[in-house]
């Protein structure tokens, strides 16, 4: 009895733990939006709702190649160029996903 109830406990405690580390990507993702794209994209709620989850995850495929030709030209062409778009891709990715169009939540930002 201790034993399977030490097992639920850790499971529990584990689980909690990785639910934690999730919202970090998309809490991540929603400062990098705020600091990087709210300027010309407007707030969470509006940037994420301009695709669906699908759509969002076809953006960032191959490194986000299709997210960084549709930003080639304007004054955010050189962030989406450089390592640091490649460092932070995932965060910024995880909260866009989140909040898509079709997703049914919305950020508080």
């Amino acid at each position: 009895m201790k034993k399977t109830t030490s097992v639920l406990l850790s499971s529990v405690v584990a689980l909690g733990m990785l639910s934690t580390a999730a919202n970090a990507d998309v809490s991540k993702g929603q400062k990098v939006y705020l600091k990087m794209c709210k300027k010309c994209h407007g707030n969470g709620t509006k940037g994420a709702a301009m695709n669906t989850q699908d759509g969002w995850d076809e953006l960032f495929e191959n490194n986000g190649a299709k997210l960084i030709k549709a930003h080639e030209g304007d004054s955010s062409e050189a962030f989406f160029k450089g390592d640091m778009f490649q460092k932070i891709s995932g965060d910024l990715r995880d909260f866009l996903y989140e909040y898509g169009s079709d997703s049914g939540n919305v950020p508080s930002c």
